[in-house]
């Protein structure tokens, strides 16, 4: 990663964003020309399932960057499974109910870049959000200070530590779970002095179905508080939209 982003600006072109496409180098959720932009650069992809990928960006890394992201997104797939089937055990769920949404879901990492910045009290990193996908898995590679949750209405900071994860719950999980289990708001910040750098790794559904509240949680007294939606009109919902807080998961509450 450290090396990538060191690249030449024409270097890191040539795995741009195509019009239209979220994927590869550039920004994400830009939605018009007057938004304020995130103090970061990205390059994100889409890992998992193989015939998902795009081929003018894994395949064409150098080699050893290629297969370290090989190893390493298959190794966190089966750490966010051991961590659902978990979750699922102890909310009492039926585990074919997370399963069936999870099996053969779509993976993907987003690799984050924020250079210093000299007045870093004007500039945002990431701006406030909760993710839209189901896990989140994070690693903040350099362990630069920089990411914060929101927390009984106050930023708390999340001291990185070596070799550590964050695993955090997104909207989808908020969903399948009626809302027992809530995704976390966070944001990133600069540092003044030092660059950050830190690889988020997605775990959505399978697309070519649909999402909602998980059928062994919904009983008389236990209603449904979030409408089905199918995945792929999920996504083109999300991208459509700029960051905003958890304003995307309360649009879905019935």
């Amino acid at each position: 990663m450290q090396k990538f982003f060191n690249l030449t600006i024409d270097e890191k072109k040539r795995f741009g964003q195509q019009t239209g496409d979220v994927e590869g180098y550039g920004q994400a959720f830009v939605v018009s020309d007057d938004q304020k932009l995130d103090w970061a650069d990205m390059f994100y992809m889409v890992t998992l399932p193989t015939h998902l990928r795009k081929p003018h960006l894994l395949p064409k890394l150098p080699v050893s960057f290629r297969e370290t992201l090989e190893e390493y997104s298959v190794e966190l797939r089966n750490l966010a499974v051991k961590v659902l089937n978990k979750m699922a055990k102890a909310l009492g769920m039926k585990l074919e109910d997370m399963t069936m949404l999870f099996e053969e879901g779509m993976q993907s990492v987003r690799m984050n870049y924020y250079p210093p910045c000299p007045q870093p009290e004007l500039v945002t990193g990431l701006y406030s959000h909760s993710d839209a996908v189901g896990l989140t898995i994070l690693l903040q590679v350099n362990e630069v200070e920089g990411l914060q949750i929101k927390k009984n209405g106050a930023w708390v900071p999340v001291a990185p530590l070596p070799n550590a994860f964050v695993v955090n719950i997104g909207d989808i999980l908020e969903i399948v779970t009626n809302g027992i289990y809530k995704s976390i708001e966070h944001r990133a910040i600069v540092n003044m002095h030092t660059e950050r750098l830190s690889i988020a790794t997605f775990f959505l559904p399978r697309l070519d179905g649909d999402m909602g509240p998980a059928p062994s949680l919904i009983s008389p007294t236990t209603p449904a508080t979030f409408r089905r939606i199918d995945m792929v009109d999920y996504l083109r919902k999300l991208f459509s939209r700029e960051l905003d807080g958890k304003s995307f998961v309360d649009a879905m509450r019935i």
